[in-house]
């Protein structure tokens, strides 16, 4: 036994590992494909990151390069689906054709590498002839999906829409036709790649992942669910009075957390939000004036006047121990998103022992175990949000947050997230 770990273990140590995606640190893609790499590191594998926006020194992530052409990339991409959509720019970041890009397969360290895991890699940084190169280059291909995109036509979350189980066409995205169907061109483009690959799709979650079986474009090829990993480390229980005191926050108040990289997003829901707090505010008043709302991320200031409670702004945290103080500085980690996959911002709140609300939609019942860690909101229902956030406010807290950690400890740690991969890897 001791001779097969040996063994296994020397394997890997000769493994090289090349991830992919648009950015190195802006985006949950790019958060998630950051600590899968530490992960491996850590176990063993040889693994770098291969970015088009490259953030930071570290001599682990590489950058294909900026040149004069790249911005055009980008910008040829949005026009040609801004014209397509009737000149509407309703939806032009729900959608992605991927009809220009970087060709990635001449990068060094794409040749020394054993197996090339892609994951968000949209936004004019790889397209599909890209895709097709990197597919049937000889090297193992690992897709994790932290959307839709690679197993529909041109969306990133389908909502309701099932087409892409036989043909995406017609997309409910788009308003026009003017270069014709976008999303039905796209899709038998993305067929006739994979058709002639093999590959092996990861879905962050186990949502995702029965998603992606129903699509015709994953028919023959591997579909299994692996979690992002989180440095359990890092995000860890602090003291609440000192993490309060960082922030200048009240001691003597229940505080919520909402989060997200744009608050104005409609798919986040914070909407929602703001009608369960009404809820709170008119049938539950005694308990209302002890809540204050603490919101982090981008376009705070044009959302604060839309919440019925006592709001207090915080600016988007870029360095996690600041976002592991504020964390651990409030009592519930609110999430009413409408669409999600596996949501970083749940997993760290439940890593710093913090209990979660949020409805039952993609991943996040995967992650909130009902009345255990948190609690599990009927879908789009701002009343039953509002009885969530009241249960775990009243509820017993050392007990929710011990359990909130031990979930992540057992399913969400480096170690365990890492050996999954790396059985995918070895396969």
């Amino acid at each position: 036994m001791w001779g097969k770990s040996r063994t296994f273990a020397r394997l890997f140590e000769r493994m090289r590992v090349l991830i992919i995606n648009t950015s190195e640190r802006i985006g949950g893609a790019a958060i998630a494909a950051n600590r899968l790499m530490e992960a491996l590191k850590k176990n063993g594998v040889k693994a770098k990151m291969l970015v088009r926006d490259k953030q930071t020194d570290r001599l682990t992530v590489l950058s294909v390069g900026m040149n004069w052409t790249q911005p055009f990339k980008f910008l040829w991409e949005r026009l040609c689906i801004f014209i397509a959509n009737g000149f509407s720019r309703k939806n032009l970041f729900q959608v992605d054709i991927a009809n220009a890009g970087t060709d990635v397969t001449h990068h060094p360290e794409f040749q020394r590498a054993d197996v090339i895991h892609l994951h968000w890699v949209n936004q004019g940084y790889l397209s599909l002839a890209n895709l097709n190169k990197i597919m049937h280059s000889g090297k193992r291909v690992v897709i994790t999906m932290h959307d839709q995109w690679y197993f529909t036509g041109i969306c990133h979350y389908s909502a309701s829409c099932e087409k892409y189980s036989t043909l995406c066409e017609k997309c409910e995205l788009m308003r026009g036709s003017l270069l014709g169907d976008l999303a039905k061109q796209v899709f038998h483009k993305k067929e006739k790649i994979y058709n002639q690959a093999k590959l092996t799709f990861v879905g962050c979650s186990q949502w995702m992942a029965d998603l992606a079986k129903k699509s015709k474009l994953t028919q023959g090829h591997r579909v299994v669910s692996i979690p992002n990993a989180i440095d359990t480390h890092v995000f860890r229980p602090m003291d609440r009075q000192e993490a309060r005191e960082t922030f200048h926050l009240p001691q003597d108040k229940q505080l919520l957390l909402f989060g997200c990289q744009r608050i104005t997003d409609e798919r986040k829901g914070f909407h929602l939000l703001v009608e369960a707090l009404q809820y709170i505010k008119e049938q539950h008043a005694d308990q209302a004036s002890n809540i204050e709302l603490v919101v982090v991320g981008g376009e705070v200031e044009s959302v604060q006047n839309q919440v019925p409670f006592n709001t207090i702004p915080v600016r988007y945290v870029s360095d996690p121990q600041k976002m592991v103080q504020l964390y651990n500085a409030v009592d519930i980690y609110v999430t009413p998103s409408l669409q999600d996959n596996l949501p970083n911002t749940i997993m760290e709140a439940l890593a710093c022992g913090i209990p979660c609300v949020g409805f039952r939609v993609g991943g996040i019942p995967e992650m909130i175990d009902h009345q255990e860690n948190g609690y599990v909101a009927q879908y789009k229902d701002a009343e039953d949000f509002a009885n969530g956030i009241l249960w775990t406010l009243s509820a017993d807290h050392e007990t929710l947050s011990r359990q909130a950690r031990n979930k992540v400890m057992v399913t969400y740690s480096e170690n365990a997230v890492a050996r999954k991969y790396m059985d995918v890897y070895e396969d």
